[in-house]
């Protein structure tokens, strides 16, 4: 086994007091809690890391409110907000091995994936959003007025940053997650305040050193470190948030957007999903197969567009699901520090035992267990599982399981698939498999899904809005979908 050897950086990290950002200083939690971090690969204690307060939210968010209304960031222009951001960028590139590390330790993916996938995109992002800030633009408009006849007026729309942000961002792909919030919220001219999930803060620490470095004014950029329950609750009731953008479950985002709407404070959720793959008969079926086999088992299946539903038409069913399930079975698990590892450990106890529970559901309720099925420690390893003769309102279709574990399901013919693809709650993302131009035009626009890929799967970039349909969310990240998201629209209208 090739463990990596830690930079003496991300020893220090680790070992270092237990503190988060609030304004200017690096803060305890105001009554001294702390909460203890695992490292998922070996299940024992990584660090620890305060555990905030609903006071230390408030301070939190009153220094971010201080810094959008009277700080000098409220009067920074275009070029200084592009320019900024394109230092963030620069200074997360030269620590890219750092933030990988951290991010394996804290999540347990891999080390060497999260640098080129997890730490690179999110560096992508931010120039790609450095761009739009000189970008944002506004309207004249050539108004009539029918009760001011005789008048001559002068109108125009500016585009407005909302204020101040609260993020909530979810454990599977932390440091990603935080600056697809973070890099719109700057770029607009917002204040942010993020919580991190409870298990995955280490990157957004280290971001918030980053932000820091940059030169940015005090309070810009805000991380409180805690519990849900706690922390997330405070943010997420705090009357001076002008905007919360939750990325998470469906249900905590679906209580989020009943505290947002009391207070018509602005909100994006971006939750989870239950993605189909299709593959068609005239597919490339070892392409299809090892796309599949990625849509499902990358980043231990703990990604909300994961293609955990297979539908294969029927006559090459058996074929695509024993290849799939060839590839898993030659998967090697182990730490995210091994760069020869294809898959790590789940983030938590608590996790494996979710998804564990879903398998054993499939077990007695009569499914095949094609491969996989068995979980293993120390740490939180579920091998990778694919498991048919299910039906189709079988809870293992319907529900979200967040892990290695794909339900393959045959179909006869296009409308068969197009049926089952959208009989789910959830609408995120889905792929469709085939060389039939004709027939993935027609399925494109029946499939309710707010991403659609071919020959591909989870393929994001900077420039494409990314949200879902039905109880997959509201609202879009990336792209400029997120400028309009981070911005409030005000009509001028001037008598001459």
């Amino acid at each position: 086994m090739a463990i990596a050897t830690l930079l003496p950086a991300t020893t220090a990290f680790i070992q270092r007091a237990p503190r988060m950002l609030i304004g200017a200083e690096w803060v305890e939690a105001a009554d001294g809690q702390t909460m203890p971090l695992l490292n998922p690969a070996t299940g024992e204690q990584l660090c620890v890391v305060p555990r905030a307060t609903v006071d230390d939210v408030d301070r939190a968010v009153l220094a971010a409110r201080q810094a959008f209304d009277d700080s000098p960031w409220s009067r920074t222009r275009p070029r200084e907000r592009q320019n900024l951001l394109w230092k963030l960028a620069d200074l997360m590139q030269r620590d890219a091995e750092l933030l990988a590390q951290l991010e394996c330790l804290n999540n347990g993916k891999s080390a060497a994936v999260a640098q080129v996938m997890d730490v690179q995109l999110a560096i992508d992002f931010l120039r790609y959003m450095a761009g739009w800030a000189t970008k944002i633009e506004g309207s004249s408009v050539e108004v009539s007025v029918p009760l001011m006849p005789d008048q001559q007026f002068h109108s125009f729309i500016r585009r407005e940053a909302v204020g101040v942000v609260g993020a909530i961002v979810a454990w599977n792909f932390p440091l990603l997650l935080a600056c697809w919030k973070l890099g719109p919220a700057l770029a607009t001219g917002c204040t942010v305040v993020l919580k991190p999930a409870d298990e995955t803060p280490l990157t957004a620490l280290k971001l918030a050193e980053l932000v820091q470095e940059a030169g940015y004014p005090d309070g810009v950029f805000n991380v409180v470190t805690g519990t849900g329950i706690t922390a997330g609750s405070a943010l997420t009731h705090n009357p001076r948030v002008d905007k919360l953008t939750f990325t998470g479950s469906t249900t905590v985002g679906k209580e989020i957007g009943k505290i947002a709407m009391d207070s018509m404070t602005r909100v994006t959720l971006e939750l989870g999903g239950k993605s189909p793959t299709i593959v068609m008969a005239d597919a490339d079926l070892g392409s299809a197969a090892a796309g599949a086999a990625s849509a499902i088992f990358f980043n231990q299946g703990q990604v909300c567009c994961a293609g955990s539903r297979l539908y294969v038409q029927r006559k090459h069913f058996d074929n695509v699901v024993a290849d799939i399930a060839g590839i898993a079975n030659a998967m090697k698990l182990g730490s995210g520090l091994d760069a020869s590892v294809d898959m790590g450990p789940l983030i938590s106890a608590r996790q494996q035992e979710r998804v564990w529970r879903y398998i054993e559901m499939g077990r007695e309720s009569g499914a095949t267990i094609a491969c996989g099925g068995e979980r293993f420690g120390p740490g939180y390893f579920v091998k990778p599982t694919v498991i048919v003769d299910v039906d189709q309102q079988h809870s293992l279709v319907q529900e979200e399981i967040f892990g290695p574990v794909l339900v393959a399901i045959p179909f006869d013919d296009e409308a068969d698939a197009l049926r089952m693809a959208n009989d789910s709650p959830y609408g995120l993302g889905a792929s469709i498999w085939s060389n039939d131009l004709a027939a993935v035009h027609r399925m494109i626009p029946r499939i309710k899904s707010g991403s659609v890929w071919v020959n591909c799967h989870s393929a994001l970039d900077p420039a494409l809005p990314f949200g879902g349909y039905k109880m997959s969310g509201v609202g879009r990240e990336m792209g400029y979908a997120a400028i309009e998201h981070y911005t409030e629209l005000k009509s001028v209208l001037i008598k001459l």
